[in-house]
């Protein structure tokens, strides 16, 4: 062979090394975020409890499910009654959710502020999204029932009526809806509000109702006890 032309492809052939790496690089990256996809898509299928969704966002943290496991994760804190992690994480969603389910953060705070007692928040919270919200939102029902049963929660009983009543002459062509605002109507109709009552009045009222069933019961033993005595 040509010696110049030996020399010509000797020095070609680091530069080809480097563009099969760099190709096969290329196709390894490819292949390996397809793969990571997949496995993002399966873990939002898949992944159920508190612990396999925490373990599956910081996985795929970046990967387009990020989003719908975040949202998971934020409904198993709310479902387990971890009402301010379930908050923390749909406040760090607003924004940043899935186009498809933009608006779930904002009121799923909502639902966490109501949760937590937090009613006066709740119900600004809910009537926020509702005067924002686009007329044909998904979520609109559910912020305006929300709406009410908080106003309710806070003492304004009569006013949540007036509410419900209105969405309901609006909603008369909506079978579904009118269902779950007969629900909500019964609900706040039987609701009646507590007194906030301190822990020793708690714990003097239960004393006093045990000591009161005691004497129950000690009463017709007394008397089962005096009826030899009658006999003689």
């Amino acid at each position: 062979m040509n010696e110049e032309l030996l020399k010509e492809i000797k020095g070609t052939l680091p530069w080809l090394v480097a563009a099969a790496v760099a190709v096969g690089a290329y196709y390894g990256v490819k292949n390996h975020l397809a793969a990571r996809r997949v496995a993002a898509s399966e873990a939002v299928v898949e992944s159920v409890s508190v612990e396999e969704l925490e373990d599956a966002v910081a996985k795929f943290k970046g990967a387009k499910s990020g989003g719908v496991l975040r949202l998971k994760l934020a409904k198993a804190y709310f479902d387990q009654r971890r009402y301010q992690e379930a908050f923390d994480a749909y406040s760090a969603l607003e924004g940043d959710a899935p186009d498809a389910f933009a608006d779930i953060p904002a009121v799923g705070k909502a639902q966490c502020l109501e949760a937590m007692g937090k009613y006066a928040e709740a119900l600004a919270a809910y009537d926020a999204y509702v005067e924002s919200a686009p007329s044909n939102s998904y979520l609109l029902l559910d912020a305006k029932l929300g709406s009410a049963r908080s106003l309710s929660l806070a003492g304004s009983k009569d006013k949540a009526l007036e509410r419900l009543e209105a969405l309901k002459a609006e909603s008369k062509d909506d079978e579904i809806s009118l269902s779950r605002i007969d629900s909500a109507i019964d609900l706040v109709k039987r609701y009646e509000k507590r007194e906030e009552v301190s822990l020793f009045d708690a714990a003097n009222a239960a004393a006093a109702q045990l000591e009161s069933e005691a004497a129950k019961i000690e009463e017709p033993a007394a008397e089962a006890a005096d009826e030899p005595d009658k006999a003689e």
